[in-house]
């Protein structure tokens, strides 16, 4: 079983490898960047002092137990996590990355769950979208992806455009001059639990909302809970043979 502090240890070695070994190589300035989020690394340097396969060879030389896998440049374009960047002379240009295993199932609209966890993917998607520095063209069809991928999950479209309207309010409201306040919940702070989502719950979590209690949602029907009620079921069952006999 994997100790839970073994991505720790690998950050740590990884920072050290990176301290002795990739630090003095951008002091050369041979190789322009150098950044990583924890597997995944992007390296941009000068072709015209050194190529990837000396990069390539370097790397694999630090330790025996890590090799790169280098994905070069392909038609001016590199991918990095979830980003297409695009060489397009003078400037770089951005684009939202999918791979081929990527995807479009969320939370089906049809599915009994609360309408926030339902909306918390699309909320995240049109976040990216914006923050994003995309052209017209790119947001112009990362828009249309995000729409399709509503479509295919059973989503009424009209429901994501009032999404989107709703996130384009909030992103234009001034920031709150108010200082920041602590995220731990204090001692008069209330919370109200559902186990499940329909039109009767909603109308109590909305009257609930206008007295200050925070709503939380969970499902009983987790793997851990049924194993647990079979469990019990098991007992409950042989208690009654046992008296039976």
């Amino acid at each position: 079983m994997v100790s839970p502090i073994s991505g720790l240890i690998a950050e740590i070695l990884l920072q050290s490898l990176e301290c002795m070994h990739i630090k003095p190589l951008l002091d050369t300035k041979r190789n322009i960047l150098y950044t990583r989020y924890i597997d995944d690394i992007l390296i941009i340097y000068d072709a015209a002092q050194i190529n990837l396969d000396t990069i390539t060879r370097y790397a694999n030389s630090i330790n025996n137990n890590l090799k790169l896998n280098p994905t070069p440049e392909n038609n001016n374009r590199v991918n990095f996590l979830d980003l297409t960047i695009k060489r397009n002379t003078p400037h770089l240009e951005i684009d939202v990355f999918r791979k081929s295993t990527t995807t479009d199932t969320t939370i089906n609209y049809l599915s009994n769950h609360p309408q926030e966890h339902k909306l918390a993917a699309y909320r995240f998607l049109i976040n990216r979208m914006h923050n994003l520095p995309l052209n017209k063209n790119c947001r112009e069809h990362e828009r249309q992806t995000i729409l399709q991928i509503a479509k295919n999950n059973h989503f009424p479209i009209a429901l994501i455009h009032n999404l989107k309207h709703r996130m384009t309010l909030e992103r234009k409201q001034p920031p709150s001059t108010s200082p920041i306040q602590p995220t731990q919940p204090t001692e008069n702070e209330k919370w109200a639990t559902f186990t499940f989502s329909s039109p009767q719950i909603r109308k109590v979590i909305n009257l609930l909302k206008k007295t200050g209690i925070k709503i939380a949602f969970r499902s009983n029907n987790t793997l851990a809970h049924l194993i647990k009620t079979t469990t019990k079921t098991k007992t409950r069952h042989t208690i009654d043979r046992a008296f039976t006999n």
